[in-house]
């Protein structure tokens, strides 16, 4: 979610909620419907800035602002009972002691239910709303990536499990042998400790990452739990998946400890004729002033001069997401667009669709599930309420059919749920 659907024409869609962005009452129904059709959780993107669109384009796009991911998630913690709370923090804009803490709060308020989504922001507006120039280079935020995310578990393991005694008799809380003040002095950070608020339900929250770049895939492989992959062929999928498993290994990590869940938009109808008819209705409402911005944002490149009644020109390399680039690039060579054709698909959503009937996406579901594709995935609504209300009546009850979705969930935390361990605390390992 953006907190809603990614598909710039969402909001304009008939029976759609355009005020749903910021109306808590449609964002606790969405939550709640996900909970009871037994989803994992419900991730919230971000952004550290407007996106970076002509106004012509901006003034269309219901994507252009959304809560503080939080202050939202806080609050629908407290109107769920089971669903995992995912939002994005950035590791590039953000400081390591802000992140700790405000994901150990939630996951302290949901009772074991947050993750944290980290991401490395390639966006230069957003550099500009944080008092810098310019970005850094797409290998150095890598690179800081990853050692932020050692302060930021370290800093969730400050406390051991059993630190806060609470001996109203002999007026002890804590025990201080059961507190690790951090230190750490390293190449970009410099964070002393310990942070005050007990180790997380969860040990940690569950580690979500995105990256899809060599320094992504090996950023992915040494830390995440979760990854949100973006694939538009099955043949892709089972590449990535293959190559970053192969990695765990290497790094003495079991396979089962990572789970790669691509991002899959479903459009659901009755017949197949009617589902293409909804996402065809769907892009329609997609200006082309959007759709040419949003093409230059994936590609990292000023797309508006090109000819849109000609194939895609070939686009320079910048410093923004490389991953993003490439996937745009071969999806127009896959499928021989124009640009005209290739802006209509990425300003509505440009990457891997299920669009058919509660069977045929099952079945490729399947598919993906049973040929080591994927191990779930991150399921974008066309457009809200009824897109999720077509998958969750229709789709979700022919998986618990066929054996491949739960009917109840497995535990209390997302740790859980996933099927993921919780990991000991470096500091105060139990004997």
């Amino acid at each position: 979610m953006r907190p809603v659907s990614i598909h710039t024409g969402a909001w304009r869609y008939p029976g759609a909620f355009p005020d749903a962005n910021f109306n808590f009452d449609h964002l606790k129904r969405f939550a709640q419907t996900l909970e009871r059709a037994r989803f994992d959780a419900f991730f919230m993107a971000d952004h550290l800035a407007v996106l970076n669109m002509p106004m012509e384009a901006l003034k269309r796009s219901h994507t252009v602002s959304s809560f503080e991911p939080f202050t939202l998630l806080s609050a629908l913690s407290q109107a769920t009972e089971h669903i995992g709370l995912v939002a994005t923090a950035s590791t590039t804009f953000d400081e390591p002691f802000h992140i700790a803490r405000r994901f150990a709060s939630l996951d302290h308020l949901s009772h074991g239910r947050a993750g944290w989504n980290i991401v490395t922001t390639s966006n230069p507006d957003a550099a500009l709303n944080f008092g810098r120039e310019d970005h850094m280079a797409h290998d150095e935020r890598y690179a800081r990536a990853r050692e932020f995310y050692d302060v930021v578990t370290g800093l969730w393991d400050s406390w051991a499990d059993d630190a806060f005694i609470r001996d109203a008799e002999s007026g002890l809380y804590f025990d201080p042998a059961k507190l690790h003040t951090l230190d750490h002095k390293g190449t970009y950070l410099s964070v002393k400790g310990p942070l005050h608020i007990a180790r997380p339900v969860q040990g940690w929250p569950v580690i979500v990452q995105a990256g899809a770049s060599e320094p992504g895939r090996q950023l992915a492989a040494e830390t995440a739990e979760v990854i949100f992959a973006a694939h538009g062929t099955l043949a892709e999928g089972q590449r990535f998946y293959a190559d970053v498993k192969g990695r765990l290994a290497a790094l003495g990590r079991e396979r089962d400890h990572l789970k790669i869940l691509p991002a899959a938009f479903v459009v659901v109808g009755d017949t197949m004729e009617e589902a293409r008819a909804i996402r065809a209705r769907l892009d329609s409402l997609v200006h082309y002033e959007s759709a040419i911005a949003s093409l230059s944002i994936a590609l990292g490149h000023d797309a508006s001069s090109f000819d849109p009644d000609k194939p895609l020109p070939d686009v320079p390399e910048t410093n923004d997401g490389k991953s993003s680039r490439e996937r745009v690039i071969a999806l127009a060579r896959r499928e021989n667009f124009t640009v005209r054709q290739l802006a209509q698909r990425m300003g509505g959503y440009g990457g891997l669709a299920f669009v058919g009937t509660a069977s045929t996406i099952a079945d490729e579901m399947q598919q993906w599930l049973e040929t080591e594709g994927c191990d779930g995935f991150k399921i974008m609504f066309p457009w809200l309420p009824g897109g999720l209300d077509a998958f969750v009546d229709k789709v979700v009850p022919e998986l618990q059919r066929r054996g491949i979705f739960r009917r109840e969930y497995e535990g209390t935390t997302l740790r859980e749920n996933l099927g993921l361990p919780r990991p000991g605390n470096r500091f105060f390992p139990k004997r």
